[in-house]
């Protein structure tokens, strides 16, 4: 997980752009310095072009000594003499000119093979792959998101030995374990006591199996027990969860809390959920604005639109416009998707030829970057007359395509 220190955003995105799955950016050295605290097993530092060279000779010379494991790579405007001098006297192991992606991508990869070199086979990052954060967020409730993040792990688990684990993040009214019909015996609430020693073994008991093959980790029975789990256990247990699962979904409470952050420092695709109404997209468009506050880049946020044929006289090219985003993913109206949610069984698994399974199986295809499957036929006539009256009438899935 390189840690990019860059302030400008733009330069911020496109650094992101080619690090690999779980990168981070941070705005300065000091909270850099935090950042590798809290990641003992680091592997590349990557100082963007405003740091100052003697600043960042200094940490690098440090870092040599300190964490010898760790590649520090400098990125420069241009590349000089002085430049190359400073970085060799202080231990920097590459130097980059900005506009050089793909020079960037090539050096935190050689600080891959450095790290493995230096730390041997036995390191955590060989021995698991790490997997892939997908957060399902909406700053209003009531949209949908539980649902979304329940189908999107059923939908993703039924892909030939698919590990999954499902995260409800929304720990004072989370309602994963009741849509699933589950009754846990451990919460994220039992990992508190556990948080000095946590590691997969402590934590797998807490975790409890559906049916469908994918795993939960599910909310506190307690809406007060939520001001006892710090926001660092967070970052921690989706760290953890993240190099033992392929997909971790997280669904989140309506609120830019300091969990829900913690989640966002983790995430390597977020799912905004958006509806066909004024309130909701007047938030949506508030949120997204506080995303850029946080430098979360715009290439990892996906719009998912929910509802999407609501007759409610607004149009889902008003709601592209308003928020400047394009919609990956358009989900239909219909009463199955709610009495399937009653019933306890995700739609994707009662009902998977269904309209609204087949746009949430479209979902998954993108979270994963497989070619999205056709779709599947009805069985016989009745259903096929039933899924007609449930589709969407303004053919909104096939304009998705963008």
């Amino acid at each position: 997980m390189p840690l990019i220190v860059e302030q400008n955003t733009t330069n911020a995105e496109l650094f992101l752009s080619v690090a690999g799955a779980g990168a981070k950016v941070v705005p300065t050295l000091e909270e850099l310095r935090r950042a590798l605290a809290e990641t003992p097993e680091e592997h590349a530092v990557v100082l963007g072009p405003a740091v100052d060279l003697e600043a960042a000779a200094a940490l690098a010379d440090n870092l040599r000594i300190t964490r010898p494991a760790v590649s520090v790579i400098l990125m420069r405007r241009r590349v000089d003499t002085a430049v190359l001098a400073e970085a060799l006297r202080s231990g920097m192991r590459e130097v980059v000119e900005e506009r050089d992606l793909s020079g960037l991508s090539d050096a935190i990869k050689r600080a891959f093979q450095v790290y493995r070199a230096v730390t041997g086979p036995s390191s955590r990052l060989d021995e698991h792959p790490v997997g892939r954060v997908v957060t399902v967020f909406s700053p209003k409730g009531g949209v949908g998101k539980t649902t979304i993040a329940a189908n999107l792990a059923v939908a993703l688990a039924t892909r030939d030995k698919t590990r999954v684990c499902l995260v409800d993040l929304d720990l004072g009214f989370g309602d994963v374990a009741i849509t699933l019909q589950l009754f846990p015996a451990r919460t994220i609430a039992d990992a508190v006591a556990l948080e000095s020693d946590l590691d997969f073994a402590a934590l797998e008991p807490l975790l409890t199996p559906h049916r469908r093959g994918f795993s939960t980790l599910v909310a506190p029975v307690q809406p007060d027990a939520k001001d006892s789990i710090p926001a660092s256990l967070v970052s921690r247990v989706l760290a953890i969860l993240k190099a033992n699962f392929e997909f971790v979904i997280v669904d989140t409470s309506p609120a830019f809390d300091e969990h829900v952050l913690q989640a966002f420092d983790e995430t390597d695709n977020l799912l905004l959920v958006t509806t066909l109404d004024v309130p909701t997209l007047k938030n949506v468009k508030i949120a997204c604005e506080t995303l850029d506050l946080l430098n979360f880049p715009k290439a990892r946020r996906h719009l998912v639109l929910n509802r999407a044929d609501d007759k409610v006289g607004l149009a889902p090219e008003k709601v592209e416009s308003t928020l400047d985003m394009k919609i990956d993913q358009a989900i239909p109206t219909s009463a199955e998707v709610a009495n399937a949610t009653n019933a306890g069984e995700p739609i994707t698994a009662s009902h998977p030829k269904h309209s609204a399974s087949q746009a949430l199986f479209r979902l998954a295809d993108a979270v994963t970057g497989a070619p999205a499957a056709a779709a599947v036929p009805e069985a016989d006539d009745a259903a096929r007359a039933k899924s007609r009256s449930t589709a969407p009438k303004r053919g909104l899935l096939r304009r998705q395509a963008r």
